[in-house]
């Protein structure tokens, strides 16, 4: 996805896009679409997906194309995923689905609820953070780590496989297409990892954490302010004053901030940068707008990052 695989049962990327562009031509003829915009080939073996979160959706239903209906649970662009309380609604598509997507590391103990209230021996799920070895206290923002996405990618692509091998031609078809699709982040983030490694940079929480160390950026904001802000609470004093003093002495090139999770302090830290001429970068934890796709989503958010680094030469 972020790079090409060399898999030896799988045919070459041409040849996956191919396939893809033809199946899709023929279900353009008679296709439905469910609520979420996938689309349903009549006839078709579908899978029902629900994801807790929206970045997990999208990539779901891009693997998994006309073969599955999805349904990504957070998606509003007001709604934390930490805090977010699920719904009678929200048990009834858990209960039915075949296949569940949550991302773990403590970021949505809401779906482990919801799956323990409605056991389903056929379901299929996959815990991402736990998958990956992460425990609850690790940073749970997987999705900004190309790396990890890499590794979903592989293993949601598996586990369609397994609930429908009949179709594991169209998947890797699918899986080829999404390749293709993430030329450009490819592209952006070899650019970004050449040109600005070690470049310092800061920002209000962890949410960028995982993506400062996959581009070689310094990040060098207090661990404790951005852990506290993460998490919702309130940062120790020592770790505010010591955040002020970084960005009134222009130590950072950049500041990262989270547009969904803004707290009167987040805000004050922007201004602070602000009045130092610090680039300021807005990034969100959920797929903005909900019905954009991850790559477009993501690249923009690079896009953002890289113009910010070299102070809108790019």
């Amino acid at each position: 996805m972020w790079a090409v695989r060399a898999t030896g049962g799988r045919g070459a990327l041409t040849a996956g896009v191919a396939v893809l562009g033809l199946v899709l031509g023929l279900a353009a003829g008679g296709c439905t679409a469910d609520a979420t915009g996938t689309p349903a080939a009549a006839g078709a073996r579908v899978i029902d997906v629900v994801a807790a979160e929206n970045f997990w959706g999208s990539l779901a239903g891009q693997l998994g194309g006309t073969h599955v209906r999805v349904l990504s649970i957070v998606s509003d662009p007001n709604a934390d995923p930490h805090d977010y309380e699920s719904s009678a609604q929200d048990a009834r598509a858990v209960a039915v689905a075949r296949y569940v997507i949550q991302n773990g590391v403590g970021y949505d103990d809401w779906m482990s609820k919801l799956l323990a209230a409605n056991p389903e021996p056929r379901r299929r799920v996959y815990d991402i953070g736990a998958t990956l070895g992460k425990r609850p206290g690790d940073n749970p923002h997987l999705w900004y780590d190309p790396a990890y996405v890499i590794t979903a990618c592989d293993h949601i692509e598996a586990d369609l496989k397994a609930l429908d091998p009949q179709d594991s031609g169209y998947f890797s078809a699918r899986r080829a297409a999404v390749t293709a699709a993430f030329a450009g982040i490819r592209a952006q983030l070899a650019q970004i990892r050449r040109e600005d490694a070690g470049r310092p940079v800061a920002s209000t929480e962890s949410i960028f954490a995982y993506l400062a160390h996959y581009l070689g950026l310094r990040l060098i904001s207090p661990p404790a302010f951005m852990n506290a802000v993460a998490e919702g609470n309130d940062p120790p004093v020592a770790s505010v004053a010591e955040f002020e003093q970084q960005l009134s002495a222009r130590q950072a090139g950049v500041l990262v901030y989270n547009k969904q999770t803004a707290t009167a302090l987040t805000t004050s830290i922007r201004g602070i940068a602000a009045s130092h001429h610090i680039p300021v970068v807005g990034v969100t934890e959920t797929i903005q707008p909900p019905g954009e796709s991850f790559e477009r989503w993501f690249g923009a958010e690079l896009t953002a990052l890289a113009h910010a680094l070299n102070g809108g030469a790019r």
